[in-house]
């Protein structure tokens, strides 16, 4: 098993046993995950961890699964005030040589698990990844509530540009 305090952050494909599992526990210290909380826009990130193991498939290929919790703290949407969000999310990823990174920025992959296999396996890109993913979108504290939107006009006046262009058009047919 690597041990947490090694900070594993690229395990050598090379290196792994494909006849073993490789198991494996991510935890940032303070500072990291300090860093990786002001990356993400959060207010602070006092909880990460990434647990799993890495195992060969096929002779080629290898499988990531494990599991991501964080404790995270957000604004609220609505108020601003701070929402802590406990996360716990599986990870499944599985890595292929026969498979080629995009060359394009915004290039759709056929399985969101499917990545292609380098060199490396980067833990901390694949912990920071789900983090993201997992976040909530539109963090909220437990009362807040949205607030009444005025309208600007009433409804009988609103405006329609386009009303009076059928007489604008005959009116200019009978000008000489």
């Amino acid at each position: 098993m690597i041990a947490p305090d090694s900070h594993p952050q690229r395990l050598r494909v090379a290196h792994l046993n494909p006849r073993a599992p490789t198991p494996f526990t991510l935890r940032p210290d303070a500072e990291t995950r300090a860093a990786i909380a002001e990356e993400l826009g959060l207010q602070g990130l006092p909880k990460l961890e990434l647990q799993g193991e890495l195992r060969a498939e096929g002779g080629d290929a290898w499988i990531l699964q494990g599991r991501l919790t964080a404790r995270v703290v957000q604004s609220c949407v609505i108020t601003l005030t701070p929402v802590k969000t406990n996360l716990t999310e599986k990870v499944h990823r599985h890595y292929s040589p026969h498979l080629r990174p995009p060359e394009d920025e915004e290039v759709e992959m056929p399985d969101d698990a499917l990545e292609p296999l380098g060199q490396f396996i980067d833990l901390t890109a694949v912990m920071i990844e789900e983090l993201t993913l997992t976040l909530p979108d539109y963090p909220r504290a437990e009362d807040a509530e949205m607030p009444e939107i005025a309208e600007d006009t009433p409804e009988s006046d609103t405006r329609r540009p386009f009303a009076d262009l059928d007489k604008l058009l005959k009116d200019d047919g009978n000008q000489k």
